[in-house]
Order: structure tokens, then sequence, then C-alpha cells
């Protein structure tokens, strides 16, 4: 079977990235890349001046924030994708339930299936948030309840997750309707109508601000120096020796607590009967891999780590939504290419579609948070985080 036809819309999200990511000297590129770059920068000093704007009218009241009684944990980056909030909000979750909490996670559900722009023009104001997860049950699928909630919907029972644009709207819902008294606004640093109680900063060791430029000629969501508004900073995909990130932090910020993680493999989970296998079974394998996710290459570069030869990698843009042809296309490869095995991250496996038959097996890599430095355990940095007050509050 042929491979799918990537739409225009992937290729060139795919060629944009690869070009913001880029550093050093654009006059070093070719004329038509210098003046795609220079285009992009000039739309990202206005994307500059919007965001800063912005922030001056919610801090002199023009644009309100609103408080809703209890306790609202914002994890957020100031980057475009890649820092792993999901793993980390999943934990930040699981620690809070087990001590205690009711917890409801506040997605804004990137990228699901929607009704168009004209029809929620008004619905969104009037219409119930999408429940993932009452804390019972997953309610919903992951086209329509989006990858990230659906995924932590599946993994964690006892916390509620609810998808809306307006998560002032579905913060209140969760506390009516499920009485929960911790709210975990994912992916919550840039949304400030809802009133937060404590900022938690996700900053990727190997890409802390890209190359230093908004979006769309880098991949910083507002300016660097916005780190002065983090109460912790969680330094991600870390090696345990960050020091060049924590002084660069630390220019921003010099207060906040740092704590260093990483995202450590913990099995293997076949996508269809959830069969688990232990990491050693890859050492030595050869094997190829699938993926729609921000950064590829730390998924893939995790199962080299781990022993395996990895001779295959197909790569769709973050957020892709797989169709069955995509999925037999990439097995068929796997399997005239003689690997073990084809393996996919978790994220994409929630949007695998339903295969009867594989002609070779197929599984994801179940990730988990583990701390490095700043607290002996994530427990005790989550109980630090409930019991933390601002000064002055």
């Amino acid at each position: 079977m042929r491979k799918a036809k990537v739409s225009y819309f992937e290729r060139l999200e795919h060629a944009l990235v690869a070009v913001i990511q880029q550093k050093g000297d654009d006059q070093n590129k070719s004329f038509p890349v210098r003046m795609l770059l220079a285009t992009l920068w000039c739309f990202s000093k206005v994307f500059q001046l919007v965001v800063r704007l912005r922030y001056v009218f919610y801090d002199i009241g023009v644009l309100r924030r609103f408080p809703l009684g209890c306790q609202v944990i914002s994890i957020g980056n100031v980057t475009a994708g890649g820092t792993g909030k999901t793993p980390v909000t999943e934990i930040f979750a699981r620690e809070l339930t087990r001590a205690g909490r009711k917890v409801a996670i506040l997605s804004r559900g990137y990228r699901r299936k929607e009704a168009p722009w004209w029809q929620r023009l008004f619905r969104n104001v009037i219409e119930k948030p999408v429940v993932v997860s009452d804390g019972r049950q997953v309610l919903v699928d992951a086209a329509t309840g989006g990858d990230e909630p659906y995924m932590l919907a599946s993994n964690l029972p006892g916390v509620c997750v609810l998808v809306d644009r307006n998560r002032v709207k579905s913060g209140r819902y969760a506390v009516s309707r499920y009485g929960c008294d911790t709210l975990i606004l994912d992916d919550g640093f840039q949304y400030q109508r809802l009133s937060h109680s404590l900022e938690v900063v996700l900053v990727d060791k190997t890409n802390p601000i890209g190359n230093g430029h908004m979006l769309p000629r880098g991949v910083l969501r507002e300016p660097a120096k916005h780190l002065a508004r983090a109460d912790f900073v969680f330094i991600t995909k870390s090696d345990g020796d960050s020091e060049d990130v924590r002084t660069l932090v630390r220019e921003y910020n010099p207060t906040a607590e740092i704590i260093e993680c990483r995202h450590a493999p913990r099995v293997l989970r076949d996508v269809y009967t959830r069969e688990e296998l232990p990491l050693e079974w890859i050492r030595g394998k050869t094997l190829a891999t699938l993926s729609g996710i921000a950064v590829p290459q730390g998924f893939e570069n995790s199962l080299r780590r781990l022993g395996a030869r990895v001779i295959w990698c197909e790569r769709y843009a973050d957020h892709h939504r797989y169709d069955a042809s995509e999925i037999i296309y990439a097995l068929n490869r796997t399997a005239d290419l003689k690997c073990d095995a084809l393996i996919t991250t978790e994220k994409d496996a929630v949007r695998f579609p339903r295969l009867e038959t594989t002609p070779v097996p197929c599984y994801y890599l179940r990730v988990d948070i583990e701390i490095l430095k700043g607290a002996a355990s994530f427990s005790e940095a989550v109980d630090r985080i409930c019991n933390y007050r601002r000064k002055g509050r």
C-alpha cells in the first residue's frame, strides 16, 4: 500500500517549524530563506506588541481576570510545544488526588473535532463544556475530547477532565457540578481570564527559548522575560546537569524554585491489546517509529538509548489525525524492513484507528516524570506546591 498523501497544511507546517527552529546567522541562508525570515521577523514584532498590550490591559483592568474561589495551578511554558506538559500535568493530578484534593484538569482540547466557528460563535457561551471524564469513567473519544485530555482521562481515575476554550466556564462547571477544590490549568501560562493561584512553568533543557524570537520567527509565545511570573520552574528533559538553563532562568526570575526532571520510559504497551512488555525487550531489537508530536527526535533517541536499532522514522505534524491507510502503510513498511515492531508515543496511540490484525507488533512507549534535582520526589514537590503561598498574600 502506498503512503497516504500528507496535506498541504502539514507540509507547510513542517517547513515553517524547520525554519523557525534554525539558529545562527541568517545571512548564511539563501536569499529566498532570508526574505522569508525577514517577513516572519516583522510578523513576530507585531505579535510581540499584541502580547504586551494584552498583558497591560489585564494589569490595568481593561480585561478582567476571574477568580473561582479555589486553588488554580497553571502548568505551561513560554515556548510553543515540546516541553512535555502532559506527563507533568498527569503526575501533578495523581499526587494531588493522593493528597486528598478533588482535582479537575481544564484543557482547551487543541485540534479536537469541533463544530465550525460560525456555529461556535454563540453556542460556546451557553453550551456546557465537554466532560472527557467525570472522575469515574471516560465519556468521549480522543477526536471529541482532544488527544491529551483523552490520554489524561484514561490514565487518571478519580480526576475530572473538562475541555472548553472558555476555561472560566469549565472551571465553574467543575466546581459546581463535581465539587472540585483544585483546578489544573493545562497549558495555562498564557490564559489570563482565569486567575491563577500558582504558576508552574516548564522549560525544555534542550531548547529553552529557541532562537530568542517570538512566533512566527521563533518559538516563543511571549517574551522570555515573562518567566519572572513563574513560582516554580521545571527544567524538563534534563540529565541532571542544567546549570546553563538555571542561569538563564535566574536572569529573568531570581526567586522561583527550580526543579529538574526528565521523561523516563517505563514500559511498552500494545496499542490494540494493551499487553505490556518490559523495557528490556527493546535491547537489541530493530525498530521503526511513527509519531506526530512537536519534537520527535527526543522520542526516537530514547529508544536508541534503550539499546534499539531504529532504522526508519515516519514523522507527521503535531496532533496529526491518522487514518487507517497511514497506519497500515507504516505497519507494512515496518514488516518490509524486517523490523521487530513499530513503536509510537502514547499521545499518538490514542489517535490510531482500530485495526483487526497487524503484520508486526505495534507498541507505544509509556513515560513518567522522574525528579533529578530540587526535590527528593515528585510527591515532596507537590506537597510544597500545595502549601505554597506567594509573598504578600
